[in-house]
């Protein structure tokens, strides 16, 4: 088993939440693992091709950190681990259903599939297939927003750009690159590592000389942040202070969450590399059966009501299924159309 690090403690009581902000957390992680379960279903009954790679697990960090951003409005930039990422940040699970099943209806146009879901209108910046490709993409977006806002005088130009990561993009040449042209510039900055601990089959602790990603921060002058990324009121604590150093001018933040996949790296994966000590511990640690005692020992909500979420969720993943399977393939005469963004 891999050495485990001490998770952070997070006291709940420094932190008020009410009862519809964390039904909203706990719908939205809910409808993050009902719809990745339905993907390895419709993935083995040969309804999805291609590389298909589940987030079940880290639900918190996706919900947590999207969901203190103003919707449809700041940026999000994700991984080929994206769908979760979508759904936060309000692509309809239909539309993303769709994409997957390479259907025209999807939020892609079918062009995408798993790894490459894009929504303009929810500031999806995209899903990247290539290990921390995305991170200059958000990087950009962030400088676009400083820059409207001062040098072209936009004062409604204060949009955050969020980068989501993995740890093992963490050892890579955009990771310093960016990181030190976020932090000289300031710009509205988050970057977010979701370090589950393997980058495929390679343990983290032996791909890195500084596990603890969060203090590679310093080098770059910015602020660097640990949190228990099975925890979505901690992530979503942290979050929201970025968010806030970020719109008031502040500069970067480099967030890291000590996570874990439930799943393999893709549903091609055996998942045979890690061990069963190590699986149950983090399976013992559910973001979503931990949020969910929160909310009925706090007497936020009781059983019934989560229950009825998750009737709720069932019923909308079902309707995107059937949605995606009733939707057309894309015409074959469009095949070069939407390689220029003017092509509409």
């Amino acid at each position: 088993m891999v050495s485990e690090r001490i998770l952070p403690k997070f006291n709940t009581a420094s932190i008020k939440i009410s009862k519809e902000e964390g039904l909203v957390l706990y719908e939205d992680m809910v409808l993050g693992r009902f719809f990745e379960d339905k993907c390895a279903e419709m993935y083995y009954r040969g309804r999805m091709f291609g590389f298909v790679h589940l987030y079940n697990g880290q639900e918190a960090v996706s919900t947590g950190v999207i969901k203190a951003l103003r919707n449809g409005e700041d940026y999000v930039s994700s991984t080929y681990r994206d769908h979760v990422h979508a759904l936060s940040c309000g692509v309809p699970a239909r539309e993303v259903m769709a994409e997957l099943f390479g259907k025209a209806t999807g939020c892609s146009k079918g062009r995408g599939g798993s790894m490459h879901l894009f929504s303009a209108e929810h500031g999806l910046l995209g899903g990247y297939a290539f290990v921390a490709e995305g991170i200059p993409v958000a990087t950009g977006a962030a400088f676009q927003s400083k820059y409207r806002r001062e040098a072209m005088g936009d004062q409604n130009a204060d949009q955050v750009s969020v980068c989501f990561f993995g740890d093992g993009a963490s050892n890579n040449g955009q990771f310093f690159e960016c990181l030190n042209m976020a932090a000289l510039w300031k710009l509205p900055m988050i970057y977010v590592v979701e370090n589950n601990k393997w980058a495929i089959g390679m343990a983290h602790d032996r791909a890195t000389s500084q596990p603890e990603i969060y203090k590679k921060a310093s080098v770059f002058n910015m602020v660097g942040v640990e949190v228990d990324g099975m925890d979505v009121l901690a992530v979503r604590k942290v979050a929201q202070e970025a968010v806030e150093r970020a719109r008031a001018g502040e500069g970067p933040t480099l967030i890291e969450a000590l996570t874990y996949r439930f799943r393999g790296h893709s549903l091609a994966d055996p998942d045979e590399l890690r061990s069963p000590d190590e699986k149950q511990f983090w399976g013992g640690r559910d973001p979503i059966e931990k949020l969910g005692a929160y909310l009925v020992k706090n007497k936020l909500a009781d059983q019934e009501e989560l229950k009825a979420i998750k009737v709720k969720i069932q019923g909308v993943i079902d309707e995107a299924v059937k949605f995606a399977e009733d939707s057309p393939e894309p015409d074959a005469s469009e095949l070069y159309r939407y390689v220029f963004a003017e092509d509409e």
